[in-house]
């Protein structure tokens, strides 16, 4: 903590408010791809997401986050469990997200039933090319299939899932250029049928 204090300035001139300024530069194309997304530029509440850690249930107490996290929310959600895209950078590595993190009991019901009902709807977005060649699956899922639903259903692993988001990997040299905005959005575009499933499914509005 004493470290951070003195280079509170530090930290605010090159990590946070360059990512407040990609954050204000991705806003217009965002409203396009998505008008219900929130690209908020706010310090503090906005789409960047705090350096403290929340460490009252974690054995780890380091009390910053070394990585930036930014998340592009659904104005009908209030926190990271929303649906939603993520920016996740921290040195050496870079990735996207999109989708909905540990949802809570009913969004995670609404997405099973949507899988369950049409499984060839979801299979299709799924396995949709443009999508599988840059995004991979990812997060927790049950051990055994959830309770009602068939052990021989063709999306089985898919309703077991705890998590419905995708990751996309991203070379650190695509934040250094100019065109960082389009190298993204590009990114995002091709997940946007995932995405827009997700949404729908959840009885929402892109």
């Amino acid at each position: 903590r004493d470290w951070f204090a003195a280079n509170k300035r530090r930290y605010e001139e090159h990590v946070r408010e360059p990512a407040l300024e990609l954050i204000r530069a991705l806003a217009p194309r965002l409203a396009r791809y998505a008008p219900s997304l929130v690209a908020s530029d706010r310090k503090v509440g906005g789409s960047l997401m705090r350096v403290h850690r929340d460490t009252r249930f974690s054995p780890d107490k380091t009390p910053y986050k070394t990585n930036v996290g930014i998340q592009f929310r659904h104005g009908a959600g209030k926190d990271v469990h929303a649906p939603g895209l993520y920016i996740h950078v921290e040195p050496g590595e870079v990735f996207l997200g999109a989708g909905l993190w540990r949802p809570d009991k009913d969004p995670l019901a609404a997405i099973r039933t949507a899988i369950t009902d049409d499984p060839k709807a979801w299979c299709r977005v799924r396995d949709d090319k443009a999508f599988t060649e840059r995004w991979s699956l990812a997060g927790e899922s049950l051990k055994r299939p959830p309770r009602g639903v068939d052990p021989s259903h063709p999306a089985l692993e898919d309703l077991k899932r705890k998590d419905h988001i995708a990751t996309s990997p991203l070379p650190v040299s695509a934040l250094m250029g100019p065109d960082v905005v389009d190298v993204l959005m590009e990114r995002f575009q091709s997940a946007r049928p995932y995405f827009a499933y997700l949404v729908k499914a959840l009885d929402l509005t892109m």
